[in-house]
Parts: structure tokens; C-alpha cells; sequence
């Protein structure tokens, strides 16, 4: 009898206390139904219902000690707007994610800047205008800036070289101007993030001061960088990947080493000159394109480098040899 009477207790409490097992917090709750509202209640976010748990709603997470909502992804949603200010009235925040909505637009959220826990900050494929904010640099738990193929413009904040925990910067695909921060050589953490640049306006010449870093991915591609570029190669770096093609670029490859850890170099479209190096043969490249550029002479038998087509090294000035046609 007594144990009937515990077992009823017990159903009782669950149906007459839902709030026993409710996870979601109370004011965590309250700022995504704010967020909802500012962007719209889209149909996307349907399952964010007031009467339900925020914990199991659509696109967030909580954290499992907390409770508190770390997580926020809204990606490939018929959302028009900005923004909502509110995403920074969610301190517990690692993530904040808005990705392939082409009809999100005007600039960067300054309340971010409030998500001190924020590790994973990724505005991508949308239409978000205006500069890079200086005050990114504040949130110094960030591993991951991921701000491409936007529509940002001005100069890329030298301060972001002050994030101490960052592996990755991807400010690619945009329409930013002015030069490679040279403090981008002098990375304040112990990693050295990978950094994608390309498919901007960037100009004049790469900063010497990145030639002193190991970075293992470099992709500087499509702006209208000039000048001297071969610091940024290294028989003793750890590079995996340098991607320098569509610039204007201008230096003597000839006395260059390359890492054995290179498998891919991509330096087409630039004004390279001299002759490519015998060592380059040894590298286990998976890919390389040299064409358009100005190098002459043979290029290395016996190695990896004729494993690669013609067009990995036409519209040069005078290079021959296999796979091009023989040396006269």
C-alpha cells in the first residue's frame, strides 16, 4: 500500500510540477523568443513554442552542467533582417552561427560583443555589409572567425592577431581593401591559425613578418597583392597549403625550398620568374599550377612534378621539359 502511495506521489509531482523537469532556463528562454519575434517568427523556427523546453528546440543546444544555451545555429532559413541584438543576452554562448542566408544584411551585431564565451563565431553566405568590428578582438575564447562570402568592406582590424586561441580566420570572398595587417605575422597564442583571405581587393606587398610564422594553410588568392612573396616558403615550415594565384606578384622562385609537408601550391596568374627549383621535385605534391607567370628552363625530371598536366605549366616564358615539350 505504501509503495502505491509513493508511486502516485511521484506521478503527481510530474504532471501537477512540469517544471521539475523542465532543462531550459527561464531567461535564456525569454531572449530566443525575443530573438524570434525580432527576426520575424519565421516558419524555420516553428518549434520555438513557449509552453515547450528551449532545450530541445530547433537550431539551439544547452549545455549539460548548466542548462544554459551554448549553442545557436540558424543556417538555410527564409530569414529576412538583421541581427537581433538579443543573441548577446545569451552569456553561455560558444557558438553563434547564421550561415547560407542571403537575406540577412546590415553589419556585424555590436551586442556580440558581450559573448565573452563565444568559441565558434561563423556569419557566412549572407549579406552582411559594413567593416570587420574592431571589437572581435575582445572575445578572446574564439577558435574559429569564419566571416566569408558576405559583402564586408574597409581594412581587416590589425587587432585580430590579438586572439590568443584562434586556428582559423576565413574573411575570404568579400570586398575588403587596404593591406595584410603586418601583425598578422606576430600571432599572440600558441597556434598559428590557418588564414583564407582571397576573393578580396587587398593590396600592396605581403608583410615579411609572416614569413617568420609556420602557418600549414595560406590562401591569398584573387586580390592585387605585388611584390616579394618567397619568404613565405620553407624547406623546415609545415606548410600544407599555399594558394597565391590571381595576384601580381613578383620574385625569383629559383633559390626557393618548400616543405616536405606541401601538397598543394598553387601560384598561377602572377609574375614569378627564374626557374623552379630542383628540390620542388621532392615534394609529395597532390597539386601545383605555375602557369602564367614568367619561369624558364627545365622543369625537375624524376620526381612528383610530372605527374601533373600541361596546363599546370603553360603561358610561361621559357619553361620546358615534361609534361610541356622538350627543352631545345
Amino acid at each position: 500500500m505504501n509503495m502505491n502511495l509513493s508511486l502516485l506521489v511521484v506521478i503527481f509531482l510530474c504532471f501537477a510540477s512540469p517544471s521539475l523537469s523542465v532543462r531550459c532556463n527561464p531567461k535564456d528562454k525569454k531572449v530566443l523568443l525575443q530573438i524570434k519575434e525580432d527576426l520575424g517568427n519565421p516558419y524555420h523556427l516553428a518549434s520555438w513554442d513557449p509552453n515547450t523546453d528551449c532545450c530541445y528546440w530547433y537550431v539551439v543546444k544547452c549545455d549539460r552542467k548548466t542548462n544554459r544555451i551554448n549553442a545557436l545555429t540558424v543556417f538555410q532559413a527564409n530569414i529576412s533582417g538583421q541581427i537581433p541584438a538579443a543573441v548577446g543576452d545569451l552569456p553561455y554562448l560558444e557558438t553563434l552561427q547564421f550561415h547560407h542566408i542571403t537575406n540577412l544584411t546590415g553589419t556585424i551585431q555590436p551586442a556580440i560583443a558581450k559573448l565573452t564565451n563565444l568559441k565558434m563565431l561563423r556569419l557566412s553566405f549572407t549579406n552582411l555589409t559594413g567593416p570587420i568590428p574592431e571589437f572581435l578582438s575582445q572575445l578572446k575564447n574564439l577558435t574559429l572567425l569564419q566571416l566569408n562570402y558576405n559583402q564586408l568592406t574597409g581594412t581587416i582590424p590589425s587587432s585580430l592577431s590579438q586572439l590568443p586561441n584562434l586556428l582559423a580566420i576565413q574573411l575570404d570572398r568579400n570586398k575588403l581593401t587596404g593591406t595584410i595587417p603586418e601583425s598578422f605575422g606576430k600571432f599572440q597564442g600558441p597556434n598559428i591559425p590557418d588564414l583564407y583571405l582571397s576573393h578580396n581587393s587587398l593590396t600592396g606587398k605581403v608583410p615579411t613578418s609572416l614569413g617568420d610564422l609556420n602557418f600549414s594553410r595560406l590562401d591569398f588568392s584573387r586580390n592585387k597583392l605585388e611584390g616579394d612573396a618567397s619568404f613565405l616558403f620553407g624547406k623546415n615550415k609545415t606548410s600544407q597549403i599555399i594558394d597565391l594565384s590571381r595576384n601580381s606578384l613578383e620574385f625569383d622562385i629559383s633559390k626557393s625550398e618548400f616543405a616536405e609537408s606541401l601538397i598543394s601550391l598553387d601560384l598561377n596568374h602572377n609574375r614569378i620568374f627564374g626557374s623552379l627549383p630542383q628540390g620542388l621535385k621532392d615534394v609529395p605534391l597532390q597539386f601545383i599550377n605555375v602557369s602564367y607567370n614568367r619561369l624558364c628552363g627545365q622543369i625537375p625530371q624524376g620526381g612528383t612534378l610530372q605527374r601533373f598536366d600541361v596546363y599546370s605549366y603553360l603561358h610561361n616564358k621559357c619553361l620546358c621539359g615534361s609534361p610541356l615539350p622538350d627543352c631545345k
